[in-house]
């Protein structure tokens, strides 16, 4: 059962003094299941940023659809888009965005206290997730007294909280050591296998080889995409590899 679904997407946009255009996205069709676990990869300038702000519901397409559960975006209106994404997309960035000013606790309560609900629901939402993140004793503290690999898996907290149908991901492991990379694929593996569904996009090989499926860009179109079924973490390496090296010499490969 199809949870997104992204039908014939287009997105141009006029420059400044409105001489040109620059067609960021072209008939960009594909969905994604329930518990589905999904990587996006393409060259920068190749449509993958527009692509997660229209997925995310932060810009409106010039043609096509996005469907989340059936509900079509566009039908959305303005004044109900901020409760929409709050009620439906986790989001996780590269930068973390957490606010030095609040306690990671309150950080990951944010999205819930602009939902009005109560205390108690939200203490009793935090602490499995807490536990599961291995961040229950760090809760207390700020952003700023804690590692990088630390304040991500708090923003994957704030992102699952909230118990989103989709968690858009946008270079998570970009900003995180080799450690905390490692640590944060395997949380994300977790949290798939407990039925979460997973839309990330990403440069790092390392970080897509975990996913189910890898959905490759190029000059605004999809260009190619790869299952993983039986395959091992080294075999899917290889796969993406072969993939972005066709991708990036001009290949013609869909």
């Amino acid at each position: 059962m199809s949870i997104l679904e992204v039908n014939n997407l287009k997105k141009v946009y006029t420059t400044r003094f409105g001489g040109n255009q620059v067609e960021a996205l072209k008939n960009v069709s594909f969905s994604v299941e329930k518990g589905e676990y999904v990587a996006i990869m393409g060259e920068s300038g190749s449509g993958k940023t527009t692509l997660l702000n229209i997925l995310a519901a932060l810009d409106k397409p010039t043609g096509g659809s996005v469907l989340l559960d059936a509900r079509d975006f566009s039908k959305i209106k303005e004044s109900e888009i901020a409760s929409f994404r709050r009620d439906n997309l986790g989001f996780v960035f590269q930068d973390f965005n957490l606010l030095d000013t609040f306690s990671l606790m309150d950080n990951i309560y944010l999205p819930l206290v602009l939902a009005g609900v109560p205390h108690r629901e939200m203490e009793r939402r935090l602490r499995p997730i807490a536990e599961q993140l291995g961040i229950l004793e760090l809760l207390p503290k700020y952003p700023y007294e804690v590692s990088g690999g630390q304040k991500q898996r708090a923003a994957v907290a704030r992102a699952l909280i909230t118990n989103p149908r989709l968690i858009l991901a946008d270079e998570p492991t970009g900003a995180l050591d080799s450690k905390s990379t490692d640590e944060l694929l395997q949380l994300f593996a977790q949290i798939n296998r407990s039925g979460q569904t997973i839309l990330m996009v990403t440069h790092s090989l390392k970080a897509a080889c975990h996913a189910g499926r890898v959905l490759f860009i190029k000059d605004g179109e999809v260009f190619h995409q790869i299952y993983r079924g039986g395959s091992t973490k080294e075999t899917m390496y290889q796969k993406i590899s072969d993939t972005l090296t066709v991708l990036t010499t001009g290949g013609d490969r869909k």
